[in-house]
């Protein structure tokens, strides 16, 4: 986990924490199927964290944009990876073996 944490913007590990909640919530919802889980949260994770860096970045030149795209894709997966692996840990703590 720390070398996950490692990459990930301190202020955005809030983002993998409502994640994890999102994922959760689907889940438990059962409109969705759960195999299509990680694939919302990646996307909710890359617009969060679009959010949050179009709020501390300027953006004004063409190099600008192309930085914040790829450092809010980047941040978004990592963040969604980061609740994935949250969510595994707690299943398999868990487990009796």
């Amino acid at each position: 986990m720390e070398e996950i944490i490692n990459y990930v913007k301190p202020e955005l590990v809030v983002v993998a924490v409502v994640l994890y909640l999102l994922g959760q919530w689907i889940k438990q919802s059962q409109t969705i199927k759960d195999k299509y889980i990680p694939m919302i949260n990646g996307a909710a994770g890359i617009v969060l964290c679009g959010v949050y860096v179009m709020s501390v970045c300027e953006v004004h030149t063409l190099q600008q944009i192309a930085t914040a795209a790829f450092t809010a894709i980047t941040q978004g997966i990592l963040v969604a990876g980061l609740s994935t692996y949250v969510n595994q840990l707690i299943k398999q703590s868990g487990k009796t073996e």
